[in-house]
């Protein structure tokens, strides 16, 4: 994990700490990377419960409740099952907070539609999600990196404005 990665693991944990809320992660193409950024902070276990890597399909229907319906018709790689995964996993994982992602990582897998590097992140509450789309291909390992910082970073602003609205 790079620098800038450690700095934002620590500000997410000292804001949940502080609020004594939880996080928990659904990944697919990210498959576990955004909650290894989570637990790399000391004391991550009072606010991480844990997490689900939704590789296939049938994981994300069976254990995150995401409609196959959706799948069928826009695939796992859009907006609207980015949104699913941070609502099943708080609901599976009864924790205040998910961060979710989906998408293509490379170096095959894409089409014209949905080209390779097109990653769907996702995080928020069951009652409200901000989403954020990732769509340059630099290769598997740096568009893997990339999505994990980028999802770390819109969670840790997510988490800022909540503050925001509460003051």
């Amino acid at each position: 994990m790079d620098f800038e990665g450690k700095i934002i693991s620590r500000d997410i944990s000292q804001l949940l700490w502080e609020r004594e809320e939880t996080v928990s992660t659904a990944e697919s193409c990210t498959g576990g990377r955004i909650a290894e950024s989570m637990m790399s902070v000391p004391g991550a276990s009072k606010y991480f419960k844990g997490g689900i890597i939704c590789y296939v399909d049938e994981v994300k229907v069976n254990l995150l409740g995401v409609s196959q319906e959706l799948l069928d018709e826009k695939t796992a790689f859009c907006e609207e099952v980015a949104i699913e995964l941070v609502k099943g996993a708080c609901k599976a994982l009864k924790t205040t907070y998910a961060v979710a992602a989906t998408g293509v990582a490379g170096p095959t897998g894409g089409t014209k539609d949905i080209p390779v590097g097109t990653i769907w992140l996702a995080c928020g509450t069951p009652e409200k999600v901000v989403t954020c789309k990732v769509e340059e291909d630099h290769g598997r390992d740096i568009n893997l990196a990339i999505a994990t910082n980028k999802a770390m970073q819109i969670f840790l602003e997510f988490l800022k404005a909540q503050d925001a609205i509460e003051e």
